[in-house]
């Protein structure tokens, strides 16, 4: 790599996010959807919303790692939470700091803010990124449960 910076979303192309986005989706098997990415987009980027934001890792010109945050308030703080979410690193670059850098940015924005902290999920599965997380993060042993509301009456 020539020089990594960690930018906010806002400064890169859609098209470059795009393209990083639709990676992440298709390393979890999950199904894009170009609707919803332009509405994720659009609210990632919007100065009006100010809980949902994002970084993008730049090699030279090439964006090589992206990261989304969403804050949300707690009922166990006064501060809110940061609920890191979809970080994402190409391939090629992987095991050279981009994921712990996007990571550390998000520590200092958050704390910054006013964010009592920053917690994220992973896969069981993902021991590449689990070996990152134990490094620089606590392991809280919660499991995670999901029911789809759309069949609900």
């Amino acid at each position: 790599m020539k020089m990594l910076e960690i930018k906010e979303l806002s400064t890169i192309r859609f098209e470059q996010w795009l393209a990083l986005w639709k990676a992440y989706l298709a390393f979890y098997h999950a199904t894009f959807q170009q609707e919803i990415a332009e509405f994720t987009w659009h609210r990632l980027i919007a100065s009006n919303k100010d809980n949902m934001y994002g970084f993008a890792a730049i090699d030279g010109d090439q964006v090589v790692g992206i990261v989304h945050v969403i804050e949300h308030d707690s009922c166990w703080t006064q501060q809110p939470y940061a609920y890191l979410q979809d970080l994402y690193v190409i391939t090629d670059v992987r095991g050279q700091g981009v994921g712990r850098a996007l990571i550390e940015q998000v520590y200092r924005v958050t704390a910054e803010r006013g964010c009592d902290r920053v917690v994220w999920l992973t896969q069981e599965s993902n021991l590449t990124a689990q070996r990152l997380y134990d490094n620089i993060a606590v392991k809280t042993g919660f499991i995670q449960y999901k029911k789809a509301l759309q069949d609900i009456n």
